[in-house]
């Protein structure tokens, strides 16, 4: 299928009118107007004309279930390795706002792009959609202050990764099943940052870091090793007691942003940032 799609893409990549929407998307303050695509095409013709280009391409539909269905033909056309590399950016709630229906496995995702998208990376896509967008994030300096990048050879104590993990609002366990968790073992400090898919196993010869791998919580057995990785806390839970930004604040001014309908995302976005304004003033009063 990969190998059919890359194809269509390269196809669609040598036309006249890819090849001017790439003029476009490379200039500042340009705006086009695309019709008449339909199904995965619009996959295919912004994964053609986006080849080249690194900046970061945020694309915004109506809804969510038109985010995953453009998201997953994202996924399922491109190569694996190499290139773009793509993000999903949910709500945080499972009702619009409803703090105490926070849904850990959209924190994780949406704290992934934050981390992505501050760091700078480049080529790299993001799919959204305006209930997602609309949600206040903690800000850049907020996040780097609750950010810690370790690398294999650092020096930390276990004591002062303990101390550390607790003061973020990490819970310590026996064994870490799922993100905000971290044990200590010895010479092991197994952690679920807010920010990967999987748990990391940090070991340590004295105070140095000897290694640190990815690991399945299923069966402990290692996925993958890493010279440095990012451990972040629920950046939710640090939202209610932090300073606040839109997300838009996070993403450079040369971003090439898609948005599929343009005034039903417009409506959606008013409405949520009246509706986010109201609960976190609630919130702020009751602090």
């Amino acid at each position: 299928m990969k190998q059919d799609s890359s194809l269509i893409i390269e196809k669609y990549r040598t036309s006249q009118k890819v090849f001017e929407l790439k003029k476009e998307l490379a200039k500042q303050d340009s705006s086009v107007y695309i019709k008449g695509l339909v199904g995965s095409s619009l996959a295919f013709v912004s994964s053609a004309a986006i080849q080249e280009i690194e900046n970061l391409q945020l694309f915004v539909f109506s809804d969510k279930e038109e985010a995953v269905y453009f998201f997953n033909t994202l996924e399922n056309i491109n190569p694996e390795k190499g290139g773009k590399k793509h993000f999903f950016y949910p709500a945080s709630y499972k009702r619009p706002y409803q703090i105490e229906n926070t849904d850990n496995a959209n924190v994780l995702l949406r704290t992934e792009v934050l981390n992505a998208i501050s760091k700078n990376r480049k080529n790299t896509v993001v799919v959204s959609y305006p209930e997602a967008l609309v949600e206040k994030v903690i800000t850049k300096k907020s996040l780097k202050k609750n950010t810690l990048d370790i690398h294999v050879g650092d020096s930390y104590s276990i004591d002062f990764l303990n101390e550390l993990f607790i003061e973020q609002h990490f819970d310590k366990v026996d064994y870490v099943y799922e993100p905000g968790q971290f044990s200590v073992r010895g010479g092991i400090v197994d952690v679920f940052s807010f920010s990967f898919d999987y748990p990391f196993r940090i070991e340590f010869f004295g105070d140095e870091i000897d290694s640190i791998r990815s690991f399945n919580i299923s069966d402990q057995l290692s996925i993958n090793t890493h010279k440095k990785i990012t451990v972040t806390p629920n950046v939710q839970r640090e939202l209610l007691e932090a300073s606040r930004s839109s997300f838009f604040e996070f993403i450079s001014t040369k971003s090439n942003v898609w948005i599929k309908s343009f005034s039903v995302s417009k409506k959606k976005i008013d409405e949520g940032f009246k509706k986010a304004r109201y609960t976190f003033d609630q919130l702020d009063s009751e602090l």
